[in-house]
């Protein structure tokens, strides 16, 4: 642990792919002995996520500029200008923070812009391997830019950032994903430690294809002896998954249908296979787990990034990755079932995975956060 402590500042908001990185990353800085404070939207997800985790969330209120709408940029001008202005004076009469770190959503303009003309440090983390705006613009003045995946180093030095500002630590996973165990999983989930347990989820953003490709597969996954599916739909998908599915209660022991999984990490500790989209916390949680997994993208994901995070784990040999027009094909079931069928490739899969590194990404952030303050 560094002999000095710490303020940081830290802004993340908007999604969960934003925030949870962000509190596992306070959590291992936390744990150093340092303090962080987050600049968040209480009416936003952090506005909730962040005081249940334990911390402090200071009211920022922003609004992004929406390209279709032109006149909108004179309201996010001026709730950006007020709100850094609002953090000036709170630093102004509180002391600044040593070093201040972004997430990559639009809030932390404010933070950072604020920052920047203080002399304070502040470090950039990339979830997605296609970058947004709001680092993109605010990557020319960081002291570094953490990376999850290699995919995104390229961008990043068209921005003019040198090659040794762009550091790859991973994508910083929750303790509560990282530490949870399968036994607890198991337990938690009511599977039996011979059974064979798929995980399907997409969450409420483009499940429903998954929902139907799988549901399609019904007889052909319940005549597996021994196979249980925990099945989360996405609310939005939710009625339409369980009519679609038409499962007895027999069938439901084994197909559990919900909308949505609270306690991820005990359900990706528990599975033998995980079917799911590929957003960056998505990955990042399954290779920090180290569960095999069949990736499809979202194909309306901005630039196919989801492709392009599928492939980390693709890659090292830890994923298969499919198509979203595939599900309609014979190949879905084939690739699906195949790997049920096949715990030897299932077992290397996952050796794969964990050989990622990817449960130090939080440690390798904080790391990072320290030497950018000097220490």
């Amino acid at each position: 642990m560094a002999e000095k402590h710490l303020e940081v500042a830290i802004a993340a908001g908007g999604t969960a792919g934003h925030i949870n990185p962000a509190l596992a990353l306070a959590e291992e800085l936390r744990d150093r002995g340092h303090h962080v404070r987050f600049f968040g939207q209480t009416a936003k997800l952090e506005g909730r996520l962040v005081p249940e985790a334990g911390f402090e969330l200071v009211p920022v209120v922003v609004s992004g500029f929406d390209r279709s709408r032109p006149w909108t940029l004179a309201t996010s001008l001026y709730r950006m200008r007020r709100a850094q202005s609002q953090i000036a004076r709170l630093f102004s009469a509180e002391g600044a923070p040593d070093v201040a770190v972004g997430f990559g959503a639009y809030v932390e303009m404010a933070l950072l812009n604020c920052c920047h003309r203080l002399g304070v440090p502040y470090v950039l983390h990339e979830q997605n391997s296609v970058p947004g705006l709001a680092n993109k613009a605010l990557a020319p003045h960081a002291s570094r830019v953490c990376i999850s995946v290699p995919a995104a180093r390229a961008a990043f030095e068209r921005e003019g950032r040198a090659a040794r500002e762009v550091v790859l630590t991973g994508n910083p996973v929750r303790r509560s994903v990282v530490n949870a165990s399968r036994d607890e999983g198991r337990a938690a989930f009511g599977v039996e430690p011979h059974e064979t347990m798929l995980l399907v989820f997409g969450g409420s953003l483009g499940a429903a294809h998954i929902n139907e490709g799988v549901g399609r597969l019904k007889r052909e996954l319940l005549s597996r002896e021994g196979l249980v599916v925990v099945h989360s739909t996405g609310a939005d998908g939710f009625d339409e998954t369980v009519s679609a599915l038409a499962l007895t209660p027999e069938e439901q022991i084994r197909w559990r249908v919900m909308p949505y999984i609270s306690n991820m990490g005990q359900a990706l500790a528990a599975a033998d296979l995980v079917l799911s989209r590929a957003g960056a916390s998505s990955i990042a949680e399954i290779a920090a787990v180290g569960v095999p997994s069949l990736l499809v993208p979202y194909p309306h994901a901005t630039a196919d990034h989801q492709t392009t995070n599928a492939r980390f784990l693709v890659d090292a040999g830890a994923a298969e990755l499919l198509a979203d027009e595939r599900i309609d094909a014979p190949e879905f079931a084939s690739t699906l079932l195949g790997l049920l069928d096949d715990p030897g490739r299932r077992a290397a899969m996952r050796e794969a995975a964990l050989a990622l590194a990817q449960s130090r990404a939080a440690a390798s952030l904080a790391d990072e956060v320290e030497r950018a303050a000097g220490l």
